[in-house]
């Protein structure tokens, strides 16, 4: 009986693994992927303002984004 869970539970560690592996990758490129868009709204924001022109609006709903 005792090999028989050492079996199963070196069954089940590959794919806990690569879940875990999969689950960090995904959640940094996530993460890149807003942190790239709040910095690129910031820089658009102010050459805007540097060109005086006003803010952009939201393509979604047509509120102004700050």
């Amino acid at each position: 009986m005792d090999n028989y869970w050492l079996n199963a539970l070196w069954s089940i560690i590959p794919t806990v693994l690569v879940g875990v592996i999969f689950w960090f990758v995904m959640r940094a490129i996530l993460r890149a992927d807003r942190d790239e868009r709040a910095a690129y709204a910031n820089l658009e924001a102010a050459e805007r303002a540097r060109l005086g022109l006003p803010p952009a609006t939201d393509a979604r709903d047509g509120s102004v984004e700050s």
